[in-house]
């Protein structure tokens, strides 16, 4: 079994296999920027997720970190995948919007909290990351 999901012209489809690692929200400027509000993000190990027509797929390298990919046929955000060195090498983040069914999914970790805009909020507890955190997280490379 697996979730599965496609873009918006349905171009680029993937398939996650297991379970995601977390569905998180993030909301630094770059993820504002590029989902034009908060970014949910469902994690998935580099190994547990295929695509097909990858063709399709265009990558903008968005930070020292980690890349974005997007159709290049309808635009729509695919995923954000980390690749700095270090245990979160690989890892995607793929966008919510985009599976055609969120299961169990619940929402379990905010980025950049410190920075979110005042105007919206979560209801559900979660485990909350600053910018000084995350940047932290990710300097701590091998």
């Amino acid at each position: 079994m697996g979730l599965t999901g496609k873009c918006l012209c349905g171009a680029i489809s993937y398939t996650v296999t297991g379970e995601p690692t977390h569905l998180s929200a993030c909301h630094c400027s770059m993820c504002r920027r590029w989902s034009g509000g908060v970014f949910l993000g469902m994690g998935a190990a580099p190994d547990a997720v295929t695509f097909k027509g990858e063709e399709n797929l265009t990558i903008f390298t968005s930070s020292d970190w980690a890349e974005r990919g997007f159709c290049k046929t309808c635009g729509a955000n695919m995923f954000y995948r980390v690749t700095a060195s270090g245990q979160h090498h690989g890892v995607y983040h793929l966008g919510s919007g985009t599976l055609d069914d969120h299961g169990d999914l619940q929402l379990t970790e905010q980025l950049f909290i410190d920075i979110k805009p005042k105007g919206y909020g979560f209801a559900d507890k979660t485990n909350d990351m600053t910018q000084a955190q995350v940047e932290a997280m990710f300097s701590d490379v091998s």
